[in-house]
């Protein structure tokens, strides 16, 4: 994960002329500082002399080769000095900070909630999935002085992670957006995720002047904010909470309404109300107006493969392929049912980092597919061609390119497709032949 170390300041001086940081020399433009990280298939410190060669204006190494060199500093561990660095310029960073995780819907709620602060701040949001121990110092490497309010997402796959990840977002308001089963096999398991995530409340409570977000409908996120300076709710079913919202889906799509506002988002699901509520949530506590967050709602366009509804020349898709656990595959599946088109497709990819959990899982999303009574259930996978090769009601097929070359045969039009997995199944790949 990373130590903590001394900073050496001669190296945040050398940031501060130099604030650009990059981690991959092919990025590298001029100017930036080049941090030469290790990992178990690359060696960053073989390209500290490209990183120069091409304007790097300093490199961070641990190859004593380089130690003479003007414009390097040599390290034990420049991961380590990477996230000191990010911690120092936290530090001295005098914005607001929300930090968020949670099991599901992690960059679709930092995505609603940096549309929605815009209209108001000056906003710095994590990039893409960048919320692991690399991607985190970056964030906050990449935050600036006329940033107002900085959106950290912060994921994990194992329990004390969050409370690293604290060590250098350092929040000063939070929210976990759920608790799900979402890499049970490194959290050890149901109660094991519910503690990983819940670091950041406890990181909160280490501060006299923290606020931390939560749905009030959920009895554990109760429990485990208690002690936090501030505590503000959202809730779909009581109207004492800080935020009562409901909402209802017309053609899949979520239309929420809070207080005297009703707005039509471009998200697919039920399970996104939440994600919206926290974005509305944090926006009024913040003083956006509810004109202001319904047009941040209204303008919102999913991508990433995130619950993204796409039309095609021959059908209509869903696509949500950029992840997937059982309570994901479960609301997703919810959604394509509430569809009213007549052809409903489901295309479904393995669910990853499940453990002992992994075949009982993949065999209740086998059963919840023929359930639906979909026209064609398409699963794709190692986990479901076990559970399912002799399922004559569903294709089957082990890898994506296998499914690839059975769509393009079978060339489906007029469908409506959900193409639902997990990242390393790439489904995205089946799109062009849809």
């Amino acid at each position: 994960m990373g130590t903590f170390l001394f900073l050496d300041m001669e190296l945040y001086t050398i940031y501060q002329k130099h604030p650009n940081v990059s981690i991959d020399t092919r990025r590298i433009e001029g100017g930036e500082i080049y941090f030469a990280l290790k990992g178990e298939n690359f060696d960053g410190n073989q390209f500290v002399e490209q990183a120069l060669e091409k304007g790097a204006a300093h490199v961070v190494c641990n190859a004593s080769e380089w130690s003479n060199h003007p414009h390097c500093t040599v390290v034990d561990d420049p991961l380590a000095t990477l996230q000191e660095l990010a911690r120092e310029h936290r530090r001295r960073f005098e914005g607001k900070v929300i930090g968020l995780t949670g099991s599901n819907g992690k960059t679709t709620s930092k995505e609603l909630l940096r549309e929605i602060l815009k209209q108001k701040y000056t906003v710095q949001a994590t990039r893409g999935n960048l919320n692991n121990h690399i991607g985190v110092p970056l964030t906050v490497l990449e935050l600036r002085d006329e940033t107002e309010i900085a959106i950290i997402e912060m994921g994990a796959n194992h329990q004390k992670e969050i409370e690293f990840l604290c060590t250098i977002s350092q929040p000063d308001m939070g929210f976990i957006t759920n608790y799900g089963k979402a890499h049970l096999e490194g959290f050890g398991g149901v109660e094991g995720i519910v503690k990983g995530k819940s670091e950041l409340y406890e990181y909160l409570k280490t501060r006299p002047d923290t606020i931390a977000f939560f749905d009030a409908d959920d009895p554990k996120m109760n429990q485990r904010s208690e002690g936090i300076a501030q505590r503000m709710t959202w809730s779909k079913k009581n109207s004492k909470a800080d935020l009562h919202i409901d909402g209802e889906l017309k053609k899949g799509f979520v239309h929420a309404r809070w207080n005297d506002q009703y707005v039509a988002t471009q998200l697919q699901g039920m399970y996104n109300l939440g994600n919206i509520a926290y974005a509305i949530l944090i926006g009024k506590h913040l003083g956006v107006s509810d004109s202001s967050i319904a047009k941040g709602l209204e303008e919102y366009t999913p991508n990433l493969n995130r619950s993204q509804f796409q039309k095609t020349d021959k059908n209509e898709l869903i696509v949500d392929c950029y992840n997937a656990n059982p309570d994901s595959m479960d609301g997703a599946l919810e959604n394509l049912s509430t569809h009213q088109h007549e052809h409903k497709w489901a295309i479904l990819g393995d669910m990853f980092e499940l453990g002992a959990e992994s075949a009982a899982e993949h065999r209740k999303t086998i059963e919840q597919a023929k359930a639906g009574k979909f026209e064609q259930v398409i699963l794709v996978g190692e986990h479901f061609y076990r559970e399912a090769a002799s399922e004559e009601s569903l294709m089957v097929f082990k890898t994506t390119e296998e499914a690839y070359d059975y769509l393009n045969k079978k060339a489906p039009d007029q469908k409506l497709i959900l193409i639902k997995g997990s990242r390393g199944m790439a489904l995205e790949k089946l799109i062009p032949v849809l």
